[in-house]
C-alpha cells in the first residue's frame, strides 16, 4: 500500500469515527475518556497540532467545531450532561499521576 493511499484511508476513517459520534452525541466526553482515554476534546487538540505539523494554522475553536461539527458552546448547551460522582471518580482514577 502506497502512502497517498493509506493518507487517503485515515481520511476516510477520521471521517467515520467523526459521523459516528456525531449519531452518539448521547456519549458523553467523560464516558469516552474513562473508557478509551480520550474523548472529542482530544481528537480536537489533536487535529489543530496536525494542522500545525502541516504548516497550517487551526484554533482550537475551528478544531473542536470540525470534530463536535457545531461550536463547542453550542454542542455543550445542547449534548453535555453534569458528570455523576461515579463518572468523576473513575476518571480521577485513570488520570495519570504527576
Amino acid at each position: 500500500m502506497d502512502q497517498q493511499l493509506r493518507d487517503r484511508l485515515d481520511a476516510a476513517v477520521l471521517q467515520r469515527l467523526l459521523n459516528h459520534l456525531d449519531t452518539r452525541k448521547d456519549v458523553q466526553n467523560i464516558e469516552l475518556m474513562n473508557l478509551a482515554g480520550f474523548c472529542r476534546n482530544c481528537l480536537s487538540k489533536w487535529y489543530a497540532a496536525a494542522a500545525r505539523d502541516l504548516g497550517a494554522e487551526v484554533s482550537d475553536d475551528a478544531a473542536r467545531e470540525r470534530v463536535y461539527g457545531m461550536p463547542y458552546s453550542e454542542w455543550k448547551r445542547l449534548y453535555q450532561k453534569e458528570a455523576t460522582p461515579a463518572q468523576q471518580a473513575a476518571f480521577e482514577q485513570a488520570r495519570p499521576k504527576d
